[in-house]
């Protein structure tokens, strides 16, 4: 797939992180970009946005990276790193591949706000099922 829109509808599938907010901006070859608008539902119990959050964009946008084109790979393995608390309204995800091989691949997801200020780090490797 390469329209945005067919991309977008195909992982309308992806219920939990569309139906929490996560939005695809961009796609290209092996990458993406993802974001969601900060509200309520995000927040935890002290108000800041609750770590799963983070964690759940970037899983989301390491999928559409790794399988807008042909879907098959999953995740074997993920490490976050939080970095700093949210300022702004709005979230960011951008997946850089940083492996790609015969039946595994690695990904690196940086989570920003729009102000910048980088949230968390999320390194990922993915197993490729269509080998």
């Amino acid at each position: 797939m390469t329209d945005i829109n067919e991309i977008r509808k195909f992982f309308e599938n992806d219920r939990f992180a569309t139906e929490n907010g996560m939005v695809i901006d961009s796609v290209g070859d092996k990458t993406a970009i993802c974001s969601l608008t900060v509200d309520k539902r995000h927040m935890n119990a002290v108000g800041n946005v609750m770590g799963g959050v983070y964690f759940t964009l970037a899983d989301f946008t390491f999928a559409v990276a790794t399988n807008h084109d042909e879907p098959g790979i999953v995740s074997l393995s993920s490490t976050i790193t939080f970095n700093a608390i949210a300022r702004g309204e709005k979230i960011i995800c951008e997946a850089k591949q940083i492996k790609w091989g015969k039946t595994t691949c690695v990904y690196e997801m940086s989570l920003t706000d729009e102000k910048g200020n980088l949230l968390a780090t999320v390194l990922t490797t993915g197993y490729n099922t269509r080998k």
